[in-house]
């Protein structure tokens, strides 16, 4: 059923930034002339601008929109990224790193965390750890493009001078930018749609599809149209952040560092030209001064920016596509960086829009289509964050005992108890975080399976020594193969490539 009869040809975009000039450049690119894209955005309404980690599909997004990797990467100060290093999670001390890439080799019935729970019990006592190309590499510092993308990897980048190089793409397809501030939101007396942003130069934006990219004010999809919220704080404790970017003092190695403290984390982001910091705390544990001084305590190299406060609350809006109106990025929802997954529901939202396209007419089948997806994908990346926090043996503060005592959802219970009990992971279809990043998770927080498949079993005591240690071999041969990451990084994408080019 078709909620408006008219064609939808022109698309008005409220806010810059990452969102804005994401959403603009795919739908630009994607579209041609078929649509008029206007963004609208002041620069005197600065941007959160700390997205500076990222995961491996922003890959397909680039390619989609017919990026080189190189220039990309030189544009934005970028460096490459193989997983995140999780300090003092499980508890004071510990370590343990999500890669991106697979560990070992998963057979069909069962995957490679049954073959190595087997080896223990057989008395192969290497860690998990070994098995991981990804894993192994970025310890290391190492990095190198391999042959069949046997490299896994992701981004660390500047998200400014992303949305800034995007923004060039965006104009250069056709996307027209008007500097302003909105004053008010025009809605249709009939329909209750969104007609038109008024500006307080008093220029009148008219479109027939808006995307709100206004960050965390929600101005059309919450101001406006109140879709709803739905608040997850209770799973989430963590309300406040402090950034800073400092000089770099040493080499930028392939991964983020992830520190838990007494009442939540810090970041650590080694760009090419310096490093991104900050810590998220919960306020009810942890001031702001004290906060502050946490940071400014725990940082590498002299500060090149003055801190930038920020406050949150996870959760997520009812409705991310609510009449004539798509909400992207952090006016859809806000879960923390933890996993680096920002922009990457950034990209989800706008390739999935493109997908859903409203051109001949906003169908309520589309809608319900988009909202259940949007959901889901937030559901399951909400879960795979509590996991960090309810998983632990901290019981050091206040902070980390609520979270261990706190209820999880259902579905996230459902995980922790199957894997526990049999080692188990599965997945629903799209779904974000693979079975290996559950499995490298949930050990790496102290849950271990009692049980492994036993299909494991069919392999003799030398079957399984030449699987396991051929596995750890290949890892370790082609690890010492690869170059220094920062040398890598110099050659394939620094700065002075671009005049050598």
């Amino acid at each position: 059923m078709s909620l408006e009869g008219k064609t939808m040809r022109r698309v008005v975009i409220a806010g810059g930034g990452t969102a804005g000039w994401m959403t603009a450049a795919a739908i630009a690119k994607t579209m041609g002339r078929t649509v008029a894209v206007t963004l609208v955005e002041s620069d005197a309404i600065g941007t959160i601008g700390v997205g500076e980690s990222t995961i491996p599909p922003l890959q397909i997004y680039n390619r989609l929109l017919g990026i080189g990797e190189a220039e990309f990467m030189r544009e934005t100060q970028a460096t490459f990224k193989l997983g995140i290093l999780f300090d003092h999670w499980k508890q004071v001390g510990h370590s343990y790193f999500h890669s991106f890439g697979m560990t070992g080799k998963d057979h069909w019935a069962a995957g490679f965390q049954h073959f190595w729970l087997y080896g223990r019990e057989k008395g192969h006592a290497q860690s998990y750890d070994d098995y991981c190309l990804e894993l192994i590499a970025a310890l290391q510092g190492r990095f190198a493009h391999l042959p069949d993308n046997r490299m896994n990897y992701a981004y660390q980048l500047d998200s400014t001078l992303y949305a800034r190089f995007l923004r060039t793409l965006a104009e250069k397809e056709g996307t027209r930018r008007i500097e302003g501030k909105i004053a008010q939101v025009e809605l249709d007396g009939a329909s209750g749609h969104i007609a038109a942003l008024s500006l307080e130069s008093g220029e009148r934006i008219e479109g027939d599809l808006f995307v709100d990219c206004t960050g965390f004010r929600a101005l059309l999809i919450e101001g406006a149209l109140h879709a709803g919220h739905d608040d997850w704080t209770h799973w989430l404790p963590c309300d406040s952040a402090i950034a800073v970017q400092t000089e770099s003092v040493r080499p930028a190695v392939p991964y983020t560092r992830a520190m838990a403290h007494d009442a939540g984390w810090q970041w650590r982001i080694p760009l090419q030209h310096r490093t991104g910091n900050g810590i998220v705390y919960c306020s009810r544990y942890l001031d702001r001064d004290a906060a502050l001084e946490r940071l400014l305590g725990n940082i590498e190299g002299q500060t090149l920016t003055q801190p930038n406060f920020l406050r949150f609350a996870a959760g997520a809006r009812r409705r991310q596509w609510h009449r004539n109106c798509v909400a992207i990025g952090l006016s859809a929802g806000f879960m923390e960086p933890l996993e680096s997954t920002s922009i990457h529901l950034i990209q989800r939202a706008v390739l999935r829009l493109l997908r859903l396209f409203p051109e001949g007419g906003i169908s309520e089948a589309d809608v319900a289509e988009f909202n259940e997806q949007q959901d889901a994908d937030m559901l399951q990346i909400r879960d795979f964050l509590i996991l960090h926090y309810k998983a632990t043996d901290r019981r050091d503060s206040p902070f980390w005992r609520q979270c261990a005592d706190m209820p999880v959802p259902d579905s996230l219970a459902h995980r922790i108890e199957l894997f526990r009990e049999t080692g188990r992971v599965f997945r629903k279809n799209e779904e974000l975080f693979a079975e290996n990043s559950w499995v490298q998770v949930m050990m790496g927080q102290g849950i271990m399976p009692r049980r492994h498949h036993p299909v494991a079993e069919r392999l003799s005591d030398e079957e399984l020594d030449q699987f396991l240690s051929g596995i750890r071999e290949s890892v370790e041969r082609t690890v010492a193969s690869l170059p220094e990451h920062a040398a890598y990084i110099q050659h394939y994408c620094g700065a002075g490539r671009a005049q050598a080019a």
